[in-house]
Parts: structure tokens; sequence; C-alpha cells
């Protein structure tokens, strides 16, 4: 088996991403130029580029996100209607419409006493709207994506005839990266398997230890190919950058510094690499690939790596470059054009196979460029923080849309400090300033399969719960924190389901 470098790069510990100023700085002109290039001529689209699948993100996108937005605007129709006599019936009726649902009668009618309770009310609406793109994504598979779907069977196929049989992808909790699975990749969720991490620095050991159980299935059940198959475990780290203003909208994690973002993915993929093979004998290791995503216009950039495992930080090759290149052929021909630009753009001979996979995750890329000229202008206009809530603990395979939410996995508050702060920070911003609560969802996925761990996730929820209430006494007494605990059983392809809130109604209230 092929030994790889050794690491020469220490990366910085992580941290995660922290607020960021709105108004952009001076930007790399060559940037900035190709930022203006890919938002130039928005009526053509590229040969490769799939309409129809951009009409559908684009829809699902705007529904999920229109069911968000419609709260506010909502609550401020019921504030002028508080005091009148039918309040509760014509809030309800007001709510069914612009929502889709009824809200919880016990906090409207207390309207009449005091003030409308409008922080809890709108802590109520969020998690309700949360719980319905939940219980949608599930029922109805928007991204076409679930397990033994068509793209699901067919992707999985392609990923083996490339020679790997799992991808293992860890973007950075940023919200803007949240999309980068189904949107920027277009890769069916269900092949994925996707850890997000500040700074996209994810945790060696716990990666060592979903490797053990994937090699393990692979011998025991033979799932996805047996042991004896000639393929790999390929780990993939996404860093992201900023072409509009690289010096305060980059990675946060990383001081908005690119190469510093890129040397220390390179570094934790090698560290990950390098720990599998120091405790595995018979020449057990795994593949690495680094990928850059510009979070203005979702454009890719590759570090092509060598068939020794050689990745050079200082080279790649970017899918604009790939779109200019290939936008005046034939699709066919296009397709035949894109693997010779990755084996040029490799740092030494590459792999046949991670030429193919790189190949179709830059076509892939190309329908993304097209997506955000076409919806979007060319790049998208909420440059920094633009979350509805922050999503707390282990799962939340549903959350596939950009600045929807603030990742903040964790085991432990403790352990999530830095993260779970960093997101409270974002939303003092974006929701406290304005008098409303920091929506907090907390998730642990559990495997049904094994006795009592449903119970045990919903006292680990809860154990969460009582950590940030104690860890922000302040906001929680305020009625500016609150908090929706879900469960879920990742071996069933079924919604979260709501175990507790930190809100105060009565049963029916849902919440």
């Amino acid at each position: 088996m092929r030994r790889r470098p050794a690491p020469t790069v220490r990366p910085l510990g992580p941290s995660a991403p922290r607020r960021r100023p709105s108004t952009p700085s001076s930007a790399d002109l060559s940037r900035r130029l190709a930022a203006v290039r890919l938002g130039q001529d928005t009526l053509s689209l590229h040969p490769l580029t799939d309409p129809a699948a951009n009409e559908a993100l684009a829809a699902y996108d705007r529904d999920v996100k229109d069911a968000f937005d419609r709260i506010v605007p909502v609550l401020k129709r019921l504030s002028a209607l508080q005091h009148e006599d039918d309040f509760v019936e014509r809030a309800q009726a007001v709510a069914r419409a612009e929502l889709g649902y009824n809200l919880p009668e016990m906090i409207l009618e207390k309207a009449w006493v005091s003030q409308l309770d409008m922080r809890s009310l709108f802590a109520w609406c969020v998690f309700e709207t949360y719980e319905q793109t939940s219980e949608r994504f599930f029922r109805d598979d928007p991204l076409g994506g679930q397990p033994g779907s068509p793209a699901a069977e067919a992707f999985d196929g392609f990923l083996l005839s490339c020679g790997f049989h799992l991808l293992d992808v860890t973007p950075c909790a940023d919200g803007r990266l949240a999309h980068a699975i189904a949107f920027a990749l277009r890769l069916p969720f269900s092949s994925v398997r996707r850890r997000p991490h500040a700074g996209a620095l994810f945790d060696v050991e716990n990666t060592v230890n979903r490797w053990v159980k994937t090699e393990h299935r692979r011998y025991r059940e033979g799932v996805p190919n047996p042991a004896h198959a000639d393929t790999r475990y390929l780990k993939v780290v996404l860093y992201h950058f900023s072409s509009r203003d690289p010096s305060h909208e980059g990675c946060a994690a990383h001081g908005s510094d690119d190469a510093l973002a890129a040397s220390c993915g390179r570094q934790r993929l090698m560290e990950f690499q390098q720990a599998v093979e120091n405790s595995f004998c018979c020449g057990a290791s795994v593949d690495l690939l680094l990928l850059g995503i510009d979070t203005d216009t979702d454009t890719i950039r590759i570090h092509v790596p060598g068939m020794d495992g050689s990745t050079r930080l200082d080279h790649w090759l970017d899918a604009a470059t790939v779109y200019e290149a290939t936008r005046h052929l034939a699709p066919e021909e296009a397709r035949e054009r894109i693997p010779a630009l990755v084996e040029a753009a490799a740092a030494s001979a590459p792999d046949p196979g991670m030429v193919r996979l790189i190949a179709r995750l830059l076509e892939h890329n190309i329908s993304q460029i097209d997506y955000v000229r076409r919806y979007h202008d060319g790049h998208y206009a909420d440059a920094g923080h633009a979350e509805r809530f922050i999503g707390v603990g282990i799962g939340f395979k549903e959350i596939h849309l950009r600045n929807l939410t603030y990742f903040a996995y964790m085991d432990t508050v403790e352990e999530g400090a830095p993260d779970m702060d960093v997101g409270v920070k974002i939303f003092k911003g974006l929701n406290v300033s304005r008098g409303l609560p920091v929506p907090v969802v907390i998730r642990f996925d559990y495997n049904g399969k094994v006795p009592g761990a449903r119970d045990r996730a919903v006292r680990h929820a809860r154990r969460v719960q009582e950590a940030i209430q104690n860890r922000y006494p302040d906001l929680f007494s305020q009625g500016l924190l609150h908090a929706l605990l879900t469960v879920r059983d990742q071996e069933r392809h079924a919604p979260a389901e709501a175990v507790g809130s930190t809100l105060s109604l009565a049963p029916a209230g849902g919440h």
C-alpha cells in the first residue's frame, strides 16, 4: 500500500465562525474579475448545465426559506390586532392563511391581559416550521436523494466504479456551506457521510472510529461491497473562501486566510490517514481529497491529488476555469475535455478513478454556477450570516439549504462551547438586537436497532438543554433563548421527533 508524505503544517485549534462585518473591503482583483465573469451573460447556459434541476432546487430553497421568513410579518400583523375582541379567531385565520398552521391558543388567549408574548410565539413558529420542513424532507424527498432513489443508486455504483466504497465529507459548519452536498456538488445526500465542523477541522479519533465501523460492515455484511474488493475510503475536507470580500467573509476559524484554511484542512486529512495507517495492519489506509468553495458564487476549487498522495496547496483546478474552457463545446465534447483538465492539474500522476470522480464533481458544479447566475445574479446577496436557527447536537440529515442553519455539532455543551458561543453571538446580531429570541434546535440521532437507544438520546438532549440554559442564563431568563428537543432514528427514513421544549405551553401547543 502506498504511503503518503508526512504532514508538514500544524493547524490551528478548531474554532467556530465568528460574526463578520457586512461592509466589504478591497479584494484581490483576480477574484473580483472571476466573480464578475460568472455573473455576466446570465441568459446563456453551459451545455452541461441541468436547467430543470436548477429550477427544482431554486423552488425548494425558496419555499423553505419563505416559510421561515413569513413568521415576522405575520407576528407584526397580530401585534396590531391583539386587543380586538375577536383576536384569537382572527389571529388563527391569519396564521392558517399565511403560515399554514394554527398558533398555540395558550399564548393568544393571554393577549387581553398583557402584551402578546411575541418572543415565545416567534420561537414556537420557528420550531413548528422546522418540524414541517423535516417532515416534508423525509416524506416527499424534494432533493431526490433518499436511500434507494435512482440518483442514489446510480451515484453509489459510479463511486464504486471509481474505486471508492465510501465518500466522507467534512465541510465547515458555517451555514453558507450547508447546501454544499446537494447543491454545490449535486450529490445524493444519502450517498455521502456528512459531518460539518468549524473550520472543517474534523475530530480525527471519531473519524477513525467511523472508518472502523465502515470496514467492519464490509467484512461482516459485504456492504457496500466485500472487504476484499480493491476500493478505498475517501475522506474529503471542504474549506471555504470569499471572492467578493476575502479579507472579511472567508472562514473566520482561519481568520479569513484562504491559504491557512487549505493547509489546516490538508493537515487534518493527513493526520487521519496517518492514524489509520499507524493503528491497523495489512496496509490499511484511506484516500484524501481537499476542496475549496467560494461562498459568494458556489464555485469549487479542487486540489487534485497524485496517486502517491501528494496534494499541492498552491495549485488547484477551479470550476470557473473548467466552465470557460468547455462552455462553447457540445455536451459530450465538454464531458470528454474535463478529465484532461483534471489530469493536467494533478500534483503528480493521478489515480484514474480519482480523475473520474473529480471530473464528475466539476460537471455537477457547472450546473451550480449557472444556478447562482440565474437565481442570484452571479453571487449571493447575503454574503454573511443570515441563518434562521442554530442546530445543536448530531444529525440534521434534512438540512441542505444555504444559510438556513448554523451548525454546532457536539456531544456536550462543554465540548462544543466555542461553536455554541459563536452561534449565540451571531444570533444576538440577527435576532436579539430586534427583541427576538435565539431559536435552538437540539438534535440527537440514535440507532433504533439498539435497545434503549431512543431513551438515551432523549436524556442526552435534555442534558444539553440544561447546559445551554446554564451557560446563557440571562438570555433564557428574558425569553431571548428557546430550545426545541428532537431525536431521530437514523435507521429509518423518517422525520425528527420533538420530545421537549423550553416553551411553557399546554400539551396541545405541540412543543
